[in-house]
Parts: structure tokens; sequence; C-alpha cells
């Protein structure tokens, strides 16, 4: 059996830990909501941390946000105002806490974390509601029977090697900052969004993007959506600082759970992971199962997947490095907490400096933007065509070839 599937069924029933209790009463300072065509992001402001729990109801639909030991505020009805999901927001204290109850105007499927302070901003709470037509799954209904065939076909052997794009940083995140104020997270997407072109333009291949905008995304829900994808392999894409000045070259990372193999690995793992820090085994809830059948699965899982990224890192780093030069020949490993995936081969690019004056240059060129990303993308080609996932159309292919 698969790996992938014997982990999913192992450790069935992901949860989402609860916050760490707050100490004492909190309240919600301020609230506000914008629209980015995507989704309806809400964000609560609080005086400090906080729990919560949230849950939908349905005929009429409706959003329930339960907040411990917090109380609100009167701005809150003014959240609705001209946008497509919301209908309106009724508050009231609730068992020591406050429930928010937002009027949906349709469906919607929901995301929720909470962030800690960073810079000016305090706690806050974060409520994406995307639109459930969006998010529904493609075949909600009887297809015609050429669609079921084709689908057939498809898993018979036919099926796209799906990649997730993870352009780091983002939105209030700008990453590592240049000489003259040049963002790492404008490059990093400016690379992910022509990695994903070429791949969606070969045969076998299919990208889908982490973000394909200027938004702040965390770590976890970085990680969440090459699970949703059920990705063959998840890159994360940077361009980022180092302490020394003439630091140049281009690096890979694979995920390492024994420690770092460099200071430099050690240095930029703890600096992206400062974003919001979440590893696997906080994700996974191992509630209700035979602890020591499900951490061994674990275990073997993510070393197999270790395996896996150095071998594929080491593809990419050879093709990069004809491109951008190398800054450490050898696949680095630290415990950066995007990577940690347990069931998905992952991997970090680190594209250049922007910290470095030359790297940075190249780095905001376009057409270094483009060969960047065509080393990228002959890098995991190369890996592919020899390693094709079972099922996959690049395997398929394989074996008409041998035989």
């Amino acid at each position: 059996m698969h790996r992938r599937h014997l982990l999913h069924l192992a450790l069935a029933g992901i949860a989402l830990p609860w916050a760490v209790a707050a100490s004492a009463t909190q309240k919600i300072v301020h609230a506000r909501a914008w629209d980015d065509g995507d989704k309806l992001r809400l964000v609560f402001e609080l005086s400090g941390p906080a729990k919560y729990q949230i849950f939908s109801l349905q005929a009429p639909d409706r959003l329930v946000v339960d907040l411990a030991d917090t109380s609100a505020f009167a701005g809150l009805n003014e959240l609705p105002a001209g946008n497509r999901l919301l209908g309106a927001v009724r508050s009231g204290p609730q068992a020591g806490g406050t429930r928010i109850v937002l009027d949906l105007k349709q469906p919607a499927r929901v995301e929720s974390f909470l962030l800690g302070p960073s810079g000016s901003e305090g706690h806050r709470l974060v409520v994406d509601l995307h639109s459930a037509a969006v998010a529904a799954p493609p075949i909600a209904k009887a297809a015609p029977a050429a669609a079921v065939a084709a689908a057939a076909t498809k898993t018979a052997g036919q099926r796209d090697v799906v990649v997730v794009i993870d352009a780091g940083h983002g939105g209030k995140d700008p990453g590592a900052v240049g000489g003259n104020g040049e963002q790492e997270k404008i490059v990093a997407l400016a690379i992910a969004r022509l990695l994903a072109d070429k791949l969606n333009r070969q045969r076998g291949f299919k990208a889908q993007l982490v973000r394909n905008q200027d938004v702040f995304i965390p770590l976890r829900k970085r990680v969440e959506v090459a699970r949703r994808y059920n990705a063959d392999l998840f890159i994360s894409v940077h361009a980022d600082a180092a302490p020394r000045r003439n630091a140049s070259g281009a690096s890979v990372f694979a995920l390492s759970e024994s420690g770092a193999t460099s200071t430099t690995a050690r240095w930029m793992a703890e600096r992206e992971n400062s974003a919001d820090i979440l590893g696997a085994r906080e994700l996974l809830s191992l509630k209700n199962k035979d602890p020591m059948l499900a951490g061994v699965l674990l275990d073997m899982s993510l070393n197999s997947t270790i395996t896996t990224s150095l071998g594929l890192g080491k593809t990419v780093l050879d093709n990069v490095g004809k491109v951008a030069g190398v800054h450490q020949k050898r696949v680095e490993q630290a415990g950066f907490a995007v990577l940690k995936s347990p069931d998905i081969p992952s991997i970090l690019v680190e594209t250049g400096f922007i910290s470095n004056s030359g790297d940075c240059r190249k780095l905001c060129d376009p057409l270094h933007q483009k060969r960047v990303a065509q080393a990228i993308f002959d890098g995991l080609q190369t890996h592919f065509v020899a390693n094709p996932p079972p099922g996959s159309y690049l395997a398929n292919r394989k074996v008409e070839a041998i035989s």
C-alpha cells in the first residue's frame, strides 16, 4: 500500500488544537473585513491571547464563533457592509465569553486561525470565508458518460504529477529586503508564477500556487494547501538574506529532524519559522489511535519523504546552480516549519541572497527570473521522469518505454 494511504488510514481524524487559554478576560478591540475576490477575510483584533471554537449551522446558513473569556464591542455590526457573503452579525455573552453569529448570504467554506503580536499588530483571530460554489468538489452531480470515461482513463494511469508551489512570505510579511528596498516576497512570487506556467504547459504535470497575489498566509496553511491537492511535491521559493553580505548563490533545503547541517541552515530556518511555527506533529491528532503504531508510521513516512526530498533537491540544485551559482554544493537540512509535511516530499529553494548586491540585481531582473524558473523546472522534470509517482502519466510512459 502506498505510504500516504497507509498514513492517512492510521492518522484519520486530523484536528486543530485549541489555542493557549487566556489567563484573564480579553476584549475584541476592533474588527474589520475585506473581500479579495477569492475569499472574505474577517479579522478580530484582541486585547490578548484567547481561545475559540467555530462551527456552522444551516437553515439558515450561519457561522458561530465562541470566544472564551472575551467581551465584544458594538462595532461588530459594521462588518457586513457591502460584501457578498455576510448578511448580518450578532453578538452576545455566552458562558463567560462572547458568541458571535454571522448570518451568511450563501453556504461558505470556513478556515480560521490565531495570530500573535507582530510589529504594530496585536493578537488576532482570522476567519476566512470561501464561497461554497467555488470550494465545492468538481463532480457535484452526475457527469456525462464521456466525462466519466475520461476520468477513469486518467485514474488508470494518466493522472498528472501535482506540484504545489509556495511563493515565500507575502502581504504584511515582505521577507528579506535588499539594499534599495527590494522585497523577497515580490521576487518569490514572480519566480513561482513562471515555474507554475512552465509546469502547466508540460503534459503530465499540474501546478498549484499557494498564493497568486500579495497576501499573508501562515506557514501551517501553506502545508495544508499541499494536502488539499494531494500533492506529489511541495516546493517553497525564496530569495533570502544572510548575516554575511558576501553570501551569494542558490541553495536547496530539505527537512531535518536531527538538527541543521550548517550554521547558515539553522539561522535561515529560525528566521523563516519566526513568522508562524507549527510542525507536522502538532498538526496531526493521534487521539484514539494506537500511539506506537501511529508513531512508527509517522516516522517511517517522514524518513522516506526526507530521503526523496534530498534526492529531488540535489537534482534541482544542480540545475539552478548553472544559472545562479551555488552557495552550498549539497542539499542543506534544517527544521523549516513550511517543509514539515510527513507524507509529501518537500524542498525549499533559495534562489539567491537578496542581501547580496550582485544577487539582488539578478533576482530583480525578469530575464534572470525566467532562467531560474526554467532551471527549477528542468530539475523537477528530470527527477519525475526518472522517478514517476505510481498511477501517473509519467509512470505509464516509463512502463511503455521499457516494454
